[in-house]
């Protein structure tokens, strides 16, 4: 972002001038590199900094937001952080509105990502066309064609539905191995489900809303985490995963509640 397009936002919003200032010194302080060299800063908000989600969405907020409504009202659109959607009603209309949002991105000093912009097509049961993209993630859901129940009547059709998306399953996987509670054998179970609920809670609640079938494979490798850990954890269990199995999901019938998955059902295949 263009640090002088940035602050005369800004300035429409903030009247105190010791805020202004500060805010000016904080985007153009010089860079340390690693090598002891400071770079000197002209454009873009330091990356991690408690204000850039702010100023990036202030920037955006007329970059983007503004134009959209001012030039294409009868298109809908949505808009997180950097990341958007519009959607057009033919492969013409989306071509034209690409290059108009691009010409009014460089306008605004900004350009569109080369690989991650482009053009998808919704195939559904009745959006029957062939094109090369019919898929996209947006924030950690995976949009494509799904096969849905209809709750009228009981029967399949294909929509075009999110769910959470493979690298977001891939990236809370990751943060299970990370907290590397397989090998914690010092940690009781209640210790374990301490640690580990508040982030499948905000998983379960965020990512469940649509298909929440989608996250058992992430639950069922919390599962398999415990399993391990129960196998290092009892002397009787070691090199006996079909016991430890049972006892597992013994323990999950008769507590529950000790974990978050295990309230919803998710209490199967420990193996």
């Amino acid at each position: 972002m263009d640090h002088e397009l940035l602050l005369r936002a800004v300035r429409r919003h903030v009247k105190c001038k010791w805020a202004l200032l500060y805010i000016e010194r904080w985007l153009t302080a010089p860079m340390e590199q690693a090598d002891g060299l400071k770079a000197e800063r002209t454009r873009g908000t330091p990356q991690g900094g408690v204000v850039s989600p702010i100023l990036a969405n202030l920037f955006l907020h007329y970059a983007f937001d503004l134009w959209m409504t001012r030039t294409h009202p009868d298109l809908p659109w949505c808009r997180y952080a950097d990341d958007g959607l519009v959607h057009c009603r033919n492969e013409q209309e989306a071509q034209a509105l690409k290059a108009e949002l691009q010409a009014r991105l460089a306008e605004c000093r900004l350009e569109m990502h080369p690989t991650k912009t482009k053009i998808v097509y919704c195939k559904d049961g009745k959006r029957k066309g062939t094109y090369p993209n019919i898929q996209f993630d947006f924030l950690g859901y995976g949009f494509r064609p799904r096969l849905v129940r209809r709750s009228r009547d009981n029967t399949l059709f294909w929509g075009f539905n999110p769910a959470v998306s493979a690298s977001a399953l891939k990236a809370m996987r990751a943060a299970m191995r990370e907290l590397n509670l397989r090998h914690r054998t010092d940690l009781p179970m209640d210790e374990i489900a301490r640690q580990i609920n508040p982030l499948l809670r905000g998983w379960i609640e965020y990512y469940g809303r649509y298909a929440p079938s989608a996250l058992y494979p992430l639950l069922r490798y919390v599962n398999q985490m415990l399993l391990a850990w129960a196998m290092r954890k009892f002397r009787r269990f070691k090199a006996h995963k079909i016991r430890a199995s049972r006892f597992l999901q013994k323990l999950s019938q008769e507590k529950a509640g000790l974990f978050v998955h295990w309230r919803l059902g998710m209490t199967g295949t420990f193996a």
